[in-house]
């Protein structure tokens, strides 16, 4: 099952829609059939093993990281090919909490009369699933939300100078975490400040993210480092009700597709925004800022993992803070995250704090 989540790892940020899942078959103690989910979300990882696997399959045994699908949609069900290949036993880690399978495919492979082990290793496909879980169980993706500081916890100088805080093992760390999610998404003052690209770079010939941008009324430059890319990677750009028609269709004649948001307070309604981004089939998106989008969210309760890269340097109170306002007048409601993991990352140190899915 090791071997079956380590599969599974390599297809996150390239799957969705659907779960990156890992399968391995095994006959007479030797590994017959490997696979993945494949980039776009098809072929299921069943299928692709039980391909490699061919007549090898019939009386062997499958680890799989998740319930085996028991619907048809553009493929047969997983399930049902696993019945037709003659499986003796089936371990999954974890079921599949879609209501077009929760059980049923577990169900259907007991009914062939195959053994079925369930809970392998669950806690750790559980922690990889985490996207996909939030997406079928909350309707929205999983959010992490991606901090660079000094010590004191300012992002940048203020005049706005911000590169580089951190040394080139966090960046390319950074580039890494863009490419396990399937989306990254910033706000409109970064977008307008920092004319990002928001693009995996440094990690060979990979799929490429979304990009997001929040902006409440379309207030971008028209040309811009994403809206010269949008051949590379989409572009989403979220906005309230009321942005400017004229900027919605320069945008849309660049090749960015606009979403248009109902509003809350005056900003965009966060909550909405994610349940739009669950819908269109997103599971994982790296939040990069800036300041007031990083405190919404906290506010809000939407981030689901922080991950915190911070400096050995020292700004000082002139600096620009991480987070925006949050009005909070008491620490009882300050948010509140639980730490995971503490990572030297060169000079750097990353510290990645969780608030559960």
């Amino acid at each position: 099952m090791g071997a079956a989540l380590a599969l599974a790892a390599r297809g996150l940020g390239r799957v969705w829609p659907n779960p990156a899942v890992g399968c391995l078959i095994v006959a007479g103690g030797r590994v017959v059939g490997r696979g993945r989910t494949a980039d776009g979300g098809r072929p299921h990882a069943e299928t692709v093993a039980l391909a490699q696997a061919g007549a090898a399959a019939r009386g062997a045994t499958a680890y799989v990281t998740l319930e085996p699908c028991a619907h048809h949609g553009l493929t047969p069900p997983c399930a049902d090919a696993l019945i037709a290949a003659g499986l003796a036993r089936v371990v999954v880690a974890l079921g599949d909490p879609d209501p077009r399978t929760d059980g049923g495919g577990l169900a259907r492979l007991r009914a062939a009369g195959i053994e079925v082990i369930r809970g392998v290793r669950e806690a750790e496909a559980r922690d990889l699933q985490a996207g996909f879980l939030s997406r079928v169980i909350r309707g929205r993706p999983m959010v992490t939300l991606k901090l660079a500081t000094t010590l004191d916890g300012r992002i940048a100088t203020a005049s706005g100078e911000s590169q580089w805080i951190t040394g080139p093992l966090a960046r390319a760390h950074v580039h890494a975490q863009r490419a396990r999610h399937d989306a990254v998404m910033v706000g409109a003052g970064t977008a307008r400040a920092d004319d990002p690209l928001l693009t995996v770079r440094g990690h060979g010939a990979v799929p490429q993210p979304v990009r997001i941008v929040l902006s409440r009324r379309l207030d971008l430059p028209q040309d811009s480092a994403l809206t010269r890319s949008t051949a590379i990677a989409p572009v989403w750009m979220l906005h309230g009700p009321h942005a400017a028609a004229e900027r919605r269709r320069a945008l849309e004649a660049r090749g960015v597709t606009c979403l248009p948001l109902p509003s809350e307070g005056g900003g965009i309604d966060l909550h909405a925004a994610l349940r739009l981004l669950g819908a269109r089939g997103l599971t994982r998106v790296y939040c990069e800022g800036g300041g007031t989008l990083a405190a919404a969210l906290l506010q809000a309760g939407l981030v689901d993992r922080l991950d915190c890269y911070t400096a050995g340097a020292a700004i000082g109170a002139e600096g620009i803070p991480a987070l925006g306002a949050m009005g909070l007048s008491a620490l009882a409601d300050a948010p509140r995250l639980e730490l995971h993991e503490t990572r030297r990352l060169g000079p750097d140190v990353l510290t990645r704090w969780t608030a559960g899915c």
